[in-house]
């Protein structure tokens, strides 16, 4: 595994993201150490996926469906129609030409790191959670508990903040990608059958 050099990432990185975003992006890698620690995970890896899962956000949206085009990035239908969601694959392009990342968890990570997928990887579950849990966040309804579930359980805690997600969207049901409803399935099927073995 490739050891990568986060100070010189960030001196590049900074130039690309505005201040809220590039605040929230150190306090992705901030708890994607963290989580790294507590669930035995390679620590320079997790930080990486962190400091870079973002890496794309900042680019307006005309433009990131551009790129895409321009680099052979697919795009669904649903993405096309909320380009929002683009910046998780054009950022794992990105990260791989621009920051020379080799490493495919580190891309994956970043890829599915805002609908979530099913039968995630363990880095792909620590970037996903960090997102959502990192310091600055405080608007999710039970983010406290949720904060504690993660060093305990990360499937249990994937489970839990699908559920919330796929709650707080159902008002828009339009604007669930799939990815996140088969997630949802995944991880509420794993929960439910953990419970009853116990």
């Amino acid at each position: 595994m490739s050891k990568y050099d986060l100070p010189k990432m960030q001196k590049k990185l900074v130039k690309y993201l505005d201040e809220d975003r590039y605040e929230h992006t150190l306090g992705v890698m901030y708890m994607c150490a963290a989580l790294a620690m507590a669930h035995g995970y390679d620590l320079n890896a997790a930080q990486t996926a962190g400091l870079l899962h973002d890496c794309a956000k900042c680019i307006p949206n005309k433009k990131k469906i551009k790129l895409c085009e321009q680099y052979h990035v697919e795009l669904t239908d649903f993405e096309k129609e909320h380009p929002f969601l683009i910046h998780a694959k054009l950022g794992a392009y990105i990260a791989k030409t621009k920051y020379d990342i080799q490493d495919p968890d580190i891309l994956s990570a970043i890829t599915w790191h805002t609908t979530g997928r099913p039968d995630m990887s363990l880095l792909d579950k620590i970037v996903y959670i960090a997102d959502y849990i990192e310091p600055l966040r405080d608007k999710a309804p039970d983010l406290e508990t949720i904060r504690r579930i993660a060093f305990r359980d990360l499937d249990e805690c994937m489970y839990v903040i699908l559920r919330n997600t796929l709650e707080y969207l159902e008002e828009n049901p339009k604007d669930v990608d799939n990815a996140s409803k088969e997630a949802f399935v995944f991880y509420k099927n794993l929960y439910l059958t953990r419970r009853n073995e116990l």
